[in-house]
């Protein structure tokens, strides 16, 4: 069938069109392709000619900036200060040797430091830079810069390194960084390639090493040109890191500080916990250490003096330590008792002086005895007799029940390090442990808080807690992570009779508060501040009976390690609880004389918010006080630093 004229006409133009459109994509391809082929070759000719050469370009990872650790207000308690170093790499450096003894005549190094570098050249990659030195100064930084060219293989670098402002105040909290370790690297199947980097620092203790993850952040990557000589000539581009994480702790750092200093020189711990939410608002060890060491590179010597010392300064006692915690354990006994109804608070017991169990006395703290005493006076006067009574009525495994709920023989879990489970011991735990039968005895000596028991001042802090609040608080460090609150569930209740936990509250009210209690020395007088308290004394020695027989060597006159570990428990303001305090002084003789005097002032320090006025004092005591004071090493009233914020 042959088309018309008219047919023809117009499939030739559809097929003249469709041309026309394929010439056009294909003259746009090869345009395109034209003008990438000239950038190729033209514009990026001489950065390929140097990629052509694989030994001229160099990838190197950017440490990030390490995150920020706050205390609640936002004060910078581990922040990040400006670290002048320099690094070499032998692959580029050639002869390291020659190189180095060019350094060494524009640094001073310590004796041995050139050797040391050298060891850590051999056992690294030659890819890896190796850090020369750091923290150099601005004069010895520059002269190795102006002299670059003749030191191939180096590279002068501003970096950052941590800094700690506040010192030996948040030493054990926050612990400390130091360079990555072959023992850290083996804990880790797939370790972030940051950590091969010589010298880079991860968090060693508490804080800083529970949230390492979390503060390190991620590397950045930049590429460099070197020479055939090694000399890095530019840098052709970098991809910056992502900065770690900030972390906000609970801690008060003005208290910290107060509570640091007024523990001074012994060897002690404390720790105050806000009744609200549980937050811990200081938590001290003392004597405590300066972390900016390590991160420096502590000496032998300096390391030697804190390993040497006697008061174990690198120890954190506040959560670390377990200790006996004697009469402050009564408080446990007594709640022990009441809830089992083996004794009612206005029932009395004798005290003669002693309690006879076979062929064996167990003797009550004062020798004469105290007569008969009803519950809240056995607490006032601290009674021993009267715990060897109710404590052999109740049975161990109730006793032990109670001081779970309390906290003792509870792990909280707290970033800091090697935190204690404390004690708090039964039948089955003798039997599995020593493979012995539980006696009679040792329930009598764990009622009064010796034998088996053992409790960290963080437990006996929250044994404080839930007797003041009735409800199963639970200690908190960790306020905010990356600037995102840490939620906190209000705290259950423990279960307990009101009427029993009162009756304990208003034996610890009388503890400090009336004239036979054994912390009256250390009350307070003003009324809408009453702190309730207990006093505690825990042996650290046998009492031989032949001792006894000619009268018990007084605490002043034995070697300081022998004498007895002083304690004190509190809550206050009595009427209206705010805050839970607990005090360890180890070898420290009484709890009256030694513990609940630093007790006191730290509440009221923590009420206040600042120093008390010397009205909240007893009359007699505040000319010492005041003179006390003023040898306190606190932070000034207008300090409003922030030191160490730095991420640049």
């Amino acid at each position: 069938m042959r088309r018309s004229p008219k047919d023809q006409v117009e499939s030739e133009r559809r097929i003249g069109r469709r041309a026309m459109l394929l010439g056009t994509v294909q003259a746009a391809a090869i345009a395109t392709l034209a003008i990438r082929l000239r950038y190729l070759q033209v514009d990026q000719a001489a950065e390929f000619k140097l990629l052509a050469d694989e030994n001229s370009i160099k990838i190197r990872l950017l440490p990030p900036a390490r995150g920020l650790i706050l205390e609640r207000g936002g004060h910078v308690i581990a922040g990040n200060e400006q670290n002048y170093r320099i690094t070499i790499t032998r692959e580029d450096a050639g002869d390291t040797d020659m190189v180095l003894d060019r350094i060494a005549r524009l640094v001073a190094f310590e004796p041995g430091k050139i050797d040391d570098v050298r060891a850590e050249i051999a056992r690294r990659s030659p890819t890896l830079p190796i850090t020369v030195a750091d923290r150099l100064d601005w004069q010895e930084f520059s002269r190795v810069a102006v002299n670059a060219p003749a030191l191939p293989g180096v590279t002068t670098e501003v970096g950052l390194s941590r800094f700690y402002p506040h010192g030996p105040d948040f030493a054990h909290v926050l612990g400390y960084v130091g360079p990555v370790s072959d023992y850290d690297l083996s804990k880790l199947s797939d370790p972030d390639p940051l950590l091969q980097i010589p010298r880079f620092q991860i968090g060693k203790l508490g804080v800083e090493s529970k949230f390492e993850d979390t503060l390190r952040g991620k590397a950045g990557t930049k590429r460099i040109e070197v020479n055939s000589t090694g000399r890095v000539m530019r840098e052709l581009g970098r991809v910056e890191g992502e900065p770690g994480a900030d972390v906000q702790l609970t801690i008060d750092y003005r208290l910290q500080n107060y509570v640091q200093a007024r523990l001074g020189e012994e060897s002690a711990a404390a720790v105050v916990l806000d009744l609200e939410k549980g937050d811990v608002l200081a938590i001290n060890s003392a004597p405590s250490f300066d972390p900016n060491l390590f991160v420096r590179g502590i000496s032998g010597p300096e390391y030697r003096a804190l390993t040497d010392h006697d008061h174990r300064p690198l120890a954190d006692k506040t959560v670390q330590g377990a200790y006996p915690p004697g009469s402050t354990f009564k408080l446990v006994t007594a709640m022990a008792a009441l809830e089992a109804g083996v004794i009612s608070s206005d029932e009395t017991v004798y005290c003669p002086g002693y309690t006879q169990l076979g062929d064996r006395k167990f003797h009550c703290w004062k020798r004469a005895g105290h007569g008969y005493m009803d519950m809240v006076e056995s607490l006032q006067q601290s009674c021993d007799v009267y715990y060897y009574e109710v404590a052999q009525r109740t049975g161990i495994d109730k006793i032990s029940e109670m001081a779970r709920k309390f906290g003792i023989g509870v792990k909280f879990d707290l970033p800091m390090s090697a935190i204690s489970e404390g004690l708090a011991p039964d039948r089955n735990w003798k039997q599995s442990t020593y493979d012995k039968p539980w006696l009679i005895g040792d329930t009598l000596n764990t009622g009064i808080g010796q034998g088996y028991v053992l409790a960290s001042p963080l437990q006996l802090a929250v044994m404080s807690a839930r007797i003041a609040t009735g409800r199963a608080i639970v200690p908190r460090l960790v306020q905010a992570v990356g600037g995102k609150e840490v939620p906190s569930e209000p705290a259950p209740s423990l279960g307990l009779s009101d009427a029993f936990l009162n009756t304990v509250r208003r034996g610890m009210f009388e503890v400090s508060n009336t004239q036979r209690g054994t912390a009256y020395g250390s009350r307070i007088v003003d009324e809408t501040m009453w702190m309730a308290g207990k006093t505690g004394t825990s042996q650290v020695r046998n009492i031989t009976a032949a001792e006894r027989a000619r009268g018990v060597v007084s605490n002043d006159d034995l070697p300081w390690e022998r004498r007895d570990h002083a304690l004190f428990v509190s809550f206050a303001p009595y009427e209206a609880p705010r805050i839970a305090v607990s005090i360890v002084v180890e070898h420290g003789g009484g709890g009256s004389a030694a513990a609940a005097p630093i007790a006191r002032d730290i509440v009221l320090q923590a009420l206040y918010g600042g120093l008390p006025p010397l009205s909240a004092y007893p009359q007699s005591q505040r000319n010492r006080i005041e003179a006390q004071r003023n040898e306190l090493k606190l932070l000034p009233p207008d300090d409003n630093s922030a030191g160490g914020q730095s991420r640049a």
